[in-house]
């Protein structure tokens, strides 16, 4: 998500939907076509305002009205308190620090879920660090790199929070095994189908640095609990 973009879309969004004092309702007359799609553009940037500020690196601690206050004066043509070259950098190393922040704090949590699950009897640790507790094993043949497979997953981070689940969609997915991220290639290969696994991916072996969407941090560590159904020939 561009730093920018996201900041014009929050102001715009938010004098849309009311904030200012000019809108007391949220029901509006709709005429004519030019009505609707006013109301559909705002519609719009209300829900993208709504599913992305809360999730971005800091957006939570963003004060709606000072935001509102400066769009105002930029508007009335006032004075900026901030130098305008310095606009852009600004808001660009807040959410740099803010990503920053918590990737350091992903990395702590990861690093201590690691070292307390590895201690467990029953948990196996690889040589590239991945971690993995065999919760059923079956006896059908293992996959290579190159096979397509069928599996169940249900996927959470460190702290329990659901972010991907096959099994929630009640529904298998299917995906060449060496097309995914490396933890689940080098965990696939070692399982016989039919067996049902519990993955812990240290984040070098899942999306690192990046992160992924909203819910998966940079430097996340992932658990996973994988069922191999079938090697798809």
């Amino acid at each position: 998500m561009q730093i920018k973009s996201l900041v014009v879309t929050f102001v715009a969004g938010t004098l849309i939907l009311g904030s200012c004092n000019t809108f007391k309702s949220s029901k509006v007359e709709l005429k004519t076509l030019a009505d609707s799609a006013a109301y559909a553009i705002g519609i719009d940037i209300g829900n993208n305002i709504k599913k992305n500020l809360p999730t971005a690196p800091g957006g939570k601690e963003l004060d709606q009205k000072i935001i509102l206050a400066a769009f105002t004066n930029a508007l009335n043509g006032n004075p900026s308190q901030i130098d305008s070259l310095k606009i852009t950098t600004t808001t660009q190393s807040y959410f740099m620090k803010a990503q920053q922040a918590e990737a350091g704090k992903a990395s702590e949590a990861g690093v201590k879920f690691l070292a307390d699950n590895g201690k467990r009897a029953e948990v196996k640790t690889t040589a590239s660090g991945l971690q993995y507790e065999i919760i059923k094993e079956g006896t059908g043949p293992k996959p290579l790199a190159t096979d397509t497979v069928i599996v169940h997953y249900h996927g959470t981070t460190v702290e329990g929070k659901v972010f991907d689940s096959s099994v929630d969609r009640k529904e298998p997915a299917k995906f060449p095994v060496n097309q995914v991220i490396p933890g689940w290639t080098e965990a696939l290969q070692l399982m016989p189908v039919g067996s049902k696994w519990r993955l812990v991916i240290p984040s070098a072996l899942a999306y690192g640095e990046r992160g992924a969407g909203a819910d998966i941090k940079p430097n996340a560590v992932l658990v996973f609990e994988v069922e191999l159904l079938e090697i798809k020939k």
